[in-house]
């Protein structure tokens, strides 16, 4: 327990708030942001628990910078010059995350990957609710890890999505590790590929003998963990039999508790082949755990998942619209194109996270079911020079327009009886909408404005 320190925390959002709470109640805190006050969320004001602060906005900083420790939010570079100059002045860098590592009495299960970490995570939550009270969601979904750290007994088990910005530098690993796909993705904040995979390589790198580590086998970053830990593992695969969970044609087996059959992958209520990868994961965590087979099928064939993924918003006309906004990358985007076989109108594009989308627009050429095209953003010509690469496609692509109800309408006016528009953009957001959740709940109140035809 931290007591009696002068804390500078950098980056005064949901978890900077949380951290304030939980560290000022012993200890003096001041809050930095990049930000200026006006650009605050004056609801992170209201909900400070604690009123001996000292603020620094706009890049200001202390005359004395003199400080114990230095909390980084999630978002905040090691390289920050705020960061580097603390720390120069004696602060010892650490995070939430790492607070909450040391402090926790509860077994963690940590889940990472590219994408799907919340997806899969959620599951694993909901299975254990089944058969235990004492289960917390938190970490890059749910709620910041300090909120519940008061709440914990040595009888809880949290269950954690843990992003590459909090596994960065962290010097533990959780009791069960569960790694999904890993590609590439934050280069915009990341320095390369090989950084990013290293940050997420903490999620196993100081496991035990007594830890477990789940790990899907069908991709070779991901394989390739299995190098760094001393835990337990279990391969998932949706392609060949493996030591954990995997498919074999339309069934869903198990070797963890010897040779079983868990149920159909008709009884998975997730849309999409992909989501299968997190079904495997989640079911392999909850296996570990000793939860019962007929608690995970009841928990497979009722969670429909978690807003912007894949969501069903409305049926109009014949026509259904799909809200994936949070696939921020070009692989999800492709597994969000093969979830469905029925004609698409497909919305593509935002702001930069340097990917590489000739993989994409190779699919986009072979895929017949895509009948239109709707580039937006920043990243619109790249990605049609990426189509154009790969061989072109005999889908209109429409370009120009300015907003989501531009977007929305055309949509509409383009698809027909039994189409799909698919709101999968394969970047980021920020160049015409606040964030990912923004850009899907735009899309969702212009879908849900729209008139029969």
């Amino acid at each position: 327990m931290i007591t009696s320190k002068r804390i500078a925390i950098l980056g005064f959002g949901k978890e900077g708030l949380s951290s304030a709470n939980y560290l000022g109640q012993k200890n003096k805190v001041a809050i930095f942001d990049q930000k200026p006050q006006d650009q605050i969320d004056k609801e992170f004001f209201k909900n400070l628990a604690i009123k001996d602060v000292n603020f620094y906005f706009g890049g200001t900083f202390p005359t004395d910078p003199k400080f114990d420790y230095v909390l980084r939010s999630p978002g905040v570079k090691l390289d920050n010059y705020q960061v580097k100059k603390l720390v120069a002045n004696g602060a010892i860098l650490t995070s939430a995350t790492k607070i909450f590592f040391d402090q926790s009495p509860a077994k963690i299960i940590g889940v990472t990957g590219t994408k799907g970490k919340g997806t899969t995570a959620t599951l694993i939550f909901e299975m254990l609710k089944t058969q235990n009270a004492q289960v917390f969601l938190a970490g890059n979904i749910g709620m910041p890890v300090l909120d519940i750290l008061p709440k914990l007994t040595s009888k809880s088990l949290v269950v954690l999505e843990l992003s590459s910005f909090q596994l960065f530098d962290l010097k533990k690993s959780p009791h069960i590790a569960v790694v999904l796909m890993i590609t590439s993705e934050h280069l915009d904040w990341h320095k390369n590929k090989s950084e990013y995979q290293k940050a997420k390589q903490s999620i196993v790198s100081f496991q035990t003998k007594n830890d477990f580590a789940v790990i899907n086998h069908d991709y070779e970053i991901s394989r390739s963990f299995v190098q760094k830990t001393k835990a337990k593992v279990y391969f998932v695969s949706t392609r060949e039999k493996v030591n954990g969970l995997y498919l074999k044609g339309t069934k869903i087996i198990s070797e963890i508790n010897n040779h079983q059959i868990i149920g159909q992958t008709s009884e998975v209520l997730l849309p999409g082949f992909h989501n299968l990868e997190n079904v495997l994961a989640a079911t392999a965590g909850a296996q570990i755990l000793g939860i019962k087979t007929q608690n995970i099928i009841k928990t497979l064939s009722t969670f429909k998942g978690l807003p912007h993924r894949l969501e069903l918003i409305r049926q109009v006309s014949g026509v259904k619209f799909y809200n994936d906004s949070f696939s921020t990358i070009p692989e999800t985007t492709i597994a969000a194109i093969e979830a469905f076989a029925s004609p698409k109108v497909l919305i593509l594009g935002g702001s930069s996270k340097r990917s590489d989308f000739s993989q994409l627009g190779r699919k986009i050429c072979k895929d017949q079911t895509i009948k239109t095209i709707i580039l937006i953003g920043q990243e619109s010509s790249r990605i049609k020079k990426a189509i154009s690469k790969a061989g072109g496609t005999s889908a209109e692509i429409l370009q120009g327009l300015k907003n989501m109800e531009e977007i929305v309408n055309s949509a509409y006016r383009l698809g027909d009886m039994d189409d799909i528009v698919l709101l999968s953009p394969a970047c980021a957001s920020f160049d015409m909408f606040k964030n990912y959740q923004d850009r899907g709940l735009q899309f969702s109140h212009q879908v849900l404005k729209l008139k029969a035809k």
